[in-house]
């Protein structure tokens, strides 16, 4: 397959970004940790305001990315501005106007899939950046596509079931178009997007009532009450 831009222009790209749009990196970066921190210790209205935050993390992606600088060099950044978009959309839709959007920490694989992927956008991913010899402002920020994708899918990894799924059909699609760049522009960070991938077809297959939602484990509870008001009553 060939790109229609050389890997010289595709760091050129990140480079103009960072330089033009410095110090949103940091926003951007403080806007995820402040994610965790809801994710961690829920209250009332974190779930609104997780959603809030990753439809502005999708919503820049489109518009300070990819088509006010990625456009430059590829005719399809359009397109992706407009899939990022559609992704904004999705999450301010579902969690701050329907407000069906809810997380929590939760343990088994799907806690630990989540956790992966949060560490791997947040850790992995700029140290491997580094490692691989980028440097700044020629390399990938949190807020640009493949690490936000992941993220986003480490985030939903914990949402509260059941949730909707369409939020998932733009990550996972942007999983398997943004990891080419591990193959054709020698980004192997970006072979994260492949594991993200399976993650996010993982979540979509999973039966929406998951025992880890807590539904199963209500149950006993509110039999429990039932029989002592049944023994009141006797």
């Amino acid at each position: 397959m060939r790109l229609p831009f050389t890997e010289e222009q595709f760091y050129d790209v990140f480079r103009a970004y960072n330089t033009a749009l410095w110090p949103a990196q940091l926003v951007l970066l403080g806007l995820a940790l402040a994610a965790l921190v809801l994710l961690l210790r829920p209250s009332r209205g974190s779930g609104v305001a997780i959603s809030a935050i990753l439809a502005f993390l999708w919503a820049w992606m489109g518009v300070a990315y990819h088509w006010a600088f990625f456009r430059a060099i590829n005719p399809l950044a359009p397109a992706f501005a407009a899939l990022s978009l559609g992704g904004a959309l999705l999450f301010l839709w579902h969690g701050l106007i329907r407000r069906r959007l809810e997380f929590r920490r939760t343990g088994g694989a799907r806690g630990t899939v989540g956790t992966a992927l949060l560490l791997y956008s947040l850790v992995v991913y700029p140290a491997w950046s580094w490692l691989a010899g980028l440097r700044y402002p020629a390399m990938p920020t949190f807020g640009l596509p493949c690490s936000t994708t992941i993220f986003t899918l480490g985030i939903l990894a914990f949402a509260v079931p059941p949730f909707p799924r369409s939020l998932l059909a733009v990550p996972i699609l942007w999983c398997f178009v943004g990891a080419q760049a591990a193959f054709l522009l020698d980004v192997p960070q970006d072979l994260g997007l492949l594991l993200a991938g399976g993650a996010g077809l993982g979540l979509l297959g999973r039966p929406q009532a998951d025992a880890q939602g807590g539904g199963a484990a209500q149950a006993p509870t509110g039999r429990r009450k039932g029989s002592k008001g049944s023994s009141r009553k006797g």
